[in-house]
């Protein structure tokens, strides 16, 4: 089907530019009419299209660029943020190696250790207990059972434990 053309402006007549040619040998044979290609527009690569479809590929490519560049710097920004929080628990851990130096140096530690391996003070007798040695009894001489102001009461271990955690239970 074809399509009206609009006047031409610099016809001086006036006349409305020719309309598709019919071949009437083919019009004959097919039943219908044909279209003289002459007057159908060009679809083709002009200079213009080029410099568009050049344009476009260009802006697509900036676009790209612009986004890797980006994620690469929230890539760099996460790892900075990655490292410093490293840095923070390496200067934990440093100043916690400070405290345990600071406590080895220390001579009631060294005299502790010593008696560990059996080198204390003349006056000391060192001994040690056997793997299967029972626990001491309630009211051994040194327990809390028998300090002064020691309350005697029938608790259960889970239950002493859970009122030193969170409180005495009521």
């Amino acid at each position: 089907m074809s399509r009206p053309t609009a006047p031409d402006p610099l016809d001086p007549a006036g006349r409305d530019a020719p309309g598709p040619e019919l071949d009437p040998t083919l019009a004959a044979d097919a039943g219908r009419p044909t279209v003289d290609l002459a007057t159908l527009p060009i679809i083709g690569l002009t200079r213009r299209r080029m410099a568009m479809i050049a344009s476009a590929f260009l802006a697509a490519w900036i676009v790209v660029a612009f986004a890797r560049q980006v994620a690469e710097a929230s890539a760099a920004a996460t790892r900075a943020e990655d490292i410093a929080g490293g840095n923070v628990m390496l200067g934990l851990e440093v100043a916690a190696m400070e405290r345990e130096l600071d406590a080895i140096g220390r001579q009631r530690f060294v005299e502790q250790q010593a008696r560990a391996h059996g080198i204390g003070d003349v006056d000391e007798i060192p001994f040690t207990l056997a793997p299967d040695a029972p626990a001491l009894a309630d009211d051994a001489p040194g327990s809390a059972s028998v300090r002064l102001g020691a309350e005697a009461e029938d608790v259960a271990p889970l239950e002493r434990w859970l009122t030193v955690l969170f409180g005495p239970s009521g």
